[in-house]
């Protein structure tokens, strides 16, 4: 167990399992889903990591959409879907929260960005750099938000903010965070990034087949393929146009 810091808004989430009508439908048939009793939370950053499909958006979609987010994404203010739940997960779900209520907030989803840059554009909310978000590349876009837009003694929930951003932008929100935390903030993101993973003391907890476990930087799958191709990518690149009958890029 760690001992609460200041900035820890969550601490726990819970699936209410006897509540579940079934775990052979969507998205409780999900492995991770499935075998999820509770999931305590780093008081500072928490990464969920694991193969497309294996259901770390799905559970980070569920706690925004708990704590009053728009599925869409942006801010409790971002009205951008009308009904109250979209995710049956998310009915289910209980969050474990602090005394400590923060003052800002906000969903960064990249699959639904455009949407959001277009709603600030419709209101006039140029906050975000000064000019419109839609006037700026995608990457900058991204990033003028994660610059201009959180102001600290909040809880950001970020579902694979790397889909928009550079290695070196990449680094530049690792700074980011760290300011934010510094000033009394807790971060939960679904990533594939080895870059942002690599932050130090957060939790990761690998969604998989066998459901949800916390592991070690080093021992993520994505760290090991990224560093194993560093290594060597002219003999990656051979095996992976040329492979044998069983491919294992673990090994």
């Amino acid at each position: 167990m760690v001992n609460p810091a200041p900035s820890q808004y969550l601490h726990t989430v819970m699936l209410r399992r006897e509540e579940v009508p079934g775990f052979e439908n969507y998205p409780f048939d999900i492995p991770a889903v499935r075998h999820l009793e509770s999931l305590e939370l780093h008081p500072k950053v928490t990464f969920f990591v694991g193969e497309n499909g294996s259901g770390k958006s799905t559970l980070l979609e569920a706690i925004a959409e708990k704590l009053g987010f728009s599925m869409e994404g942006g801010t409790k203010n971002t009205n951008l879907m009308m009904h109250e739940y979209r995710s049956e997960l998310t009915s289910k779900i209980t969050l474990s929260r602090s005394h400590l209520h923060p003052m800002d907030g906000f969903f960064l989803r990249a699959e639904s960005y455009y949407n959001f840059a277009t709603l600030m554009d419709e209101l006039g909310h140029w906050s975000y750099g000064g000019k419109s978000l839609h006037e700026q590349s995608h990457g900058e876009s991204f990033f003028a938000t994660l610059a201009h837009r959180l102001g600290g003694h909040g809880i950001y929930l970020f579902d694979e903010p790397e889909a928009a951003l550079s290695p070196q932008r990449q680094m530049s929100l690792l700074v980011r965070m760290h300011d934010l935390i510094g000033e009394f903030s807790q971060f939960i993101i679904a990533t594939h990034s080895p870059i942002l993973m690599a932050y130090p003391e957060a939790w990761i907890y690998e969604f998989s087949e066998d459901g949800i476990k916390r592991v070690a930087y080093e021992d993520t799958e994505h760290y090991q393929i990224t560093s194993r191709f560093m290594r060597d990518p002219h003999g990656m690149m051979q095996r992976l146009l040329d492979p044998p009958d069983e491919l294992n890029l673990k090994g």
